[in-house]
């Protein structure tokens, strides 16, 4: 079994020296130990740094030296067509809003789309924002987040431990989603 143990960065190699390639879904491209089969049959175990995605393209380096090539398995996805702009700008807003992976991007005709995995809620709030959804396999390589650099993401944890409650015997009320003194937006 061979080892990837390293990412390897592509301007630090050469490219014909490239071994095999390992097709994979999204699901297990967030995880840094797994055990697959190359697209050539040979067995890998995956021993990286944990918290970077494996974006499509990314090279890893096995202990052994050789390099293999990720590449995004096609798979399920929604993918939302929608005009250029302010419709495209809302649709990821309010898709974003719900914390969900999303693929960005356009057809070399110039059609403009948002990509993410199927549920019934987030088709039904994209066609009302008029999206016209199509639903098929593709590759799903979502965009890495505001946390990422230089291509590249690290691991992120925030953190909820502290108490969301206030006490509100001061006199005064506060309106349904008021924002409070700790920056979190809370419900009453």
């Amino acid at each position: 079994m061979l080892e990837l143990v390293t990412r390897v960065d592509s301007d630090q190699i050469d490219k014909s020296k490239q071994y095999d390639t390992l097709t994979l879904p999204y699901e297990l491209r967030i995880r840094g130990r797994l055990k697959a089969t190359t697209d050539q049959g040979q067995d890998v175990g995956l021993f990286l740094d944990r918290g970077p995605v494996m974006r499509h393209g990314d090279l890893l380096g096995t202990s052994s030296g050789e390099i293999i090539q990720v590449r995004a398995a096609d798979e399920p996805v929604t993918t939302a067509y929608i005009e250029n702009g302010l419709p495209l700008g809302r649709l990821c807003y309010h898709l974003g809003n719900r914390h969900v992976s999303l693929a960005i991007g356009s057809d070399s005709d110039g059609r403009h789309w948002v990509r993410f995995a199927p549920d019934y809620v987030l088709e039904e709030l994209a066609e009302l924002l008029g999206a016209t959804l199509i639903h098929h396999e593709a590759p799903f390589d979502p965009e890495s987040g505001a946390y990422a650099q230089a291509g590249r993401e690290h691991a992120h944890s925030h953190s909820h431990d502290h108490s969301h409650s206030h006490s509100h015997n001061d006199g005064h009320t506060h309106d349904e989603g008021s924002i409070h003194n700790d920056g979190h937006k809370h419900a009453h």
